[in-house]
């Protein structure tokens, strides 16, 4: 009679049902890309269960790549797909090093190897996320090390396939340029994740979730102001989906902290504590057509 194993039994047992489960709470829509992690799971258990039927076969490359806008969500998917490689046998550690051109490459000869070695051997065990990775190439550039980084990456990506994990991020567009520049890099490469931008709706739901979290609620009218305001901010430069959002919820409760304070009546009641009022959205500079301060900031974390 032939083995079996049971493969529910096996999903439950190995703690990637609560992995998954906890991206799904974590993270507004994404459907995409949260199919594409449950299929990878699902290969790397199968994987598993066949190794342990003694169904020998090669283990599959896990190297990846997202690619997407900020605030999609790049980051934390990293961070559960980490976990799930640990809890399937296939990271010992399952930590995530975040990395970007200035930790791998170096300014002058020599500099390059041992930091990018470094960074190595400190995501031994893990995954080695690397931030807007387009930026290790500089094409035309002689005195430029980044070539010599991603060498030493592709030979790691290849010699210690047991060893870690990296992850390339950054905008689609230029993630296509990169790899056209280093066929040898896309090869290596198994799974191409896009992270698609959040539909005004989602932005709404995340919004409402941060404030949840923060125990402050939409007044009916802020509700209205505030879906306004998403779909001008998102007409505007340096729109970094849910990360935008955040940064427009902490300006809001800056100015709602403001507006309690200036009121003479200074004895307030748990209600007016946690909501937030039209006003308080209204005195953005965004229903003036302009992006505000910090937002400037053309980051390509997650």
């Amino acid at each position: 009679m032939d083995s079996s194993i049971d493969l529910s039994a096996e999903y439950v047992e190995s703690g990637v049902a609560d992995v998954l489960n906890q991206l799904d709470s974590e993270l507004v829509g994404l459907k995409p890309v949260k199919t594409r992690i449950k299929e990878i799971a699902a290969l790397l258990l199968v994987d598993r269960a066949r190794e342990s039927l003694e169904l020998s076969s090669k283990k599959p490359a896990l190297h990846m790549s997202f690619t997407g806008r900020p605030g999609t969500g790049k980051t934390t998917v990293a961070n559960r797909i980490s976990q799930i490689l640990h809890r399937l046998g296939y990271l010992r550690k399952g930590h995530v090093v975040n990395a970007t051109r200035d930790d791998l490459v170096g300014q002058y000869v020599g500099h390059t190897a041992p930091k990018t070695k470094e960074m190595i051997k400190r995501a031994q065990g893990g995954v080695l996320f690397i931030d807007e990775a387009y930026y290790l190439h500089k094409s035309g550039n002689e005195r430029d090390y980044g070539s010599e980084a991603i060498e030493i990456l592709m030979q790691g990506m290849e010699q210690e396939r047991d060893g870690f994990i990296v992850i390339f991020a950054g905008y689609k567009d230029l993630m296509e340029s990169f790899y056209r520049s280093n066929q040898g890099l896309y090869s290596r490469v198994a799974h191409h994740i896009d992270f698609p931008d959040y539909t005004n709706q989602e932005l709404m739901e995340i919004a409402n979730l941060f404030l949840l979290e923060q125990n402050y609620s939409f007044s009916q009218k802020a509700s209205i102001v505030f879906a306004d305001y998403i779909q001008r901010r998102r007409e505007l430069p340096f729109f970094a989906n849910a990360r935008s959002i955040r940064n427009a919820l902490d300006r809001t409760r800056l100015r709602q902290a403001n507006r309690l304070f200036s009121k003479e009546d200074t004895l307030l009641t748990r209600q007016q504590l946690m909501i937030i009022e039209a006003e308080d959205i209204l005195a953005s500079r965004v229903f003036k057509g302009e992006v505000e301060g910090h937002e400037f900031v053309n980051s390509d974390s997650n």
